[in-house]
């Protein structure tokens, strides 16, 4: 399990996510966790263009942070086998560049390593976050892999679409921000006898008068970055006192894109450090 959180505002949209991953035995009972793992990437050095992943860590030997590094690759024109895939930075799409994420990971990836018989349980999230060519406002995509299907991208936060997006461990954030739990539908569902239809209405209701608005379109970046940091830093602390195994941890890393500054780090882990690796 993990935490990705992004908050899209006017000036920009800010990525968090926490650092943790997960190993489970054929029982999916947690056996390992590393608290190490990388999960923001920037897809295009010198564009307005990042990434997120949660649930699997990886495809076949690769991680997904070594993947999306080859996907950056592509994207900048670095791949000989692959040239065509280079992003022209007066006219792509973000549209486009989650199209193409996708396909690289599912098409190209997941499909050449486990053909028709994708692992058991197989999950995998991927957000594409930034600006189109020239796009005043940054947009918000995504599409996932379960099992072996895996649906074209979906637009998660048009060009005027502003608020906060979170995924992986949701428990949390649904309870403090929605104002119920992630089974408070189940609930009603088993505990209640109320109908798919019934449940489903009643959820929307109890949420609609709940929630608790967070954003507002016109806030600084800087608060942004601030309210994204606490929705990872108390997902993790939520689950670390929850009885249960601590598989969202590790330190928080953030990033911002903006449309003059790009992605920058705001936050980040590094293995090397920088007097040796100038």
């Amino acid at each position: 399990m993990t935490i990705v959180v992004t908050v899209k505002i006017n000036d920009g949209i800010v990525l968090a996510s926490d650092s943790a991953t997960t190993f489970h035995d054929q029982q999916g009972v947690p056996v390992k966790i590393y608290n190490s793992a990388n999960k923001v990437f920037n897809l295009v050095k010198g564009l307005p263009i990042g990434g997120l992943t949660w649930g699997a860590g990886g495809i076949g030997a690769a991680s997904i942070s070594t993947i999306s590094k080859d996907l950056r690759r592509r994207f900048s024109g670095d791949d000989p086998q692959r040239p065509d895939w280079r992003l022209n930075p007066n006219n792509y799409t973000m549209e486009g560049v989650a199209q193409k994420a996708r396909e690289f990971f599912f098409d190209e990836l997941y499909k050449g390593e486990y053909g028709d018989k994708p692992p058991t349980g197989f999950f995998l999230g991927y957000k594409i976050c930034g600006y189109s060519a020239g796009a005043p406002l940054p947009e918000l995509w995504h599409f996932t892999i379960n099992g072996d299907v895996c649906e074209p991208p979906k637009m998660m936060r048009a060009q005027t679409d502003f608020g906060p997006n979170w995924d992986g461990e949701y428990e949390a954030m649904d309870r403090l921000i929605l104002g119920i739990g992630s089974n408070f539908k189940k609930v009603l569902l088993i505990d209640d006898g109320l109908t798919e239809q019934q449940a489903e209405n009643a959820n929307s209701v109890v949420i609609g008068k709940l929630n608790v608005p967070v954003v507002l379109a016109a806030m600084p970046i800087q608060d942004a970055i601030e309210l994204a940091t606490f929705m990872v830093e108390t997902t993790i602390r939520f689950v670390r006192f929850n009885l249960r195994a601590e598989t969202v941890g590790g330190p928080a890393e953030v990033a911002v894109i903006t449309k003059h500054e790009g992605f920058k780090w705001v936050r980040r882990k590094l293995f090397f450090t920088v007097d040796l690796n100038p």
